[in-house]
């Protein structure tokens, strides 16, 4: 249940990447939106999930083109 919960809230985070990545033409927010949107598919472990996320919620500030 865990693990649903977050993929939810990790899509969601990712569904809005993926706006300001499109708005802003910023492409490391838009492939990371859709990776969040997309991963939680082909994970299954709540720890997986969280460390995924996380690395992908700071991709966008870590890269900055």
């Amino acid at each position: 249940m865990n693990v649903f919960i977050a993929s939810v809230f990790l899509g969601i985070i990712g569904a809005g990447y993926v706006m300001y990545g499109r708005r802003a033409h910023n492409p490391v927010a838009l492939i990371a939106g859709v990776l969040l949107c997309v991963f939680p598919y082909f994970v299954d472990t709540f720890a997986w999930t969280m460390v995924i996320g996380a690395v992908l919620l700071a991709l966008p500030f870590v890269i900055d083109l």
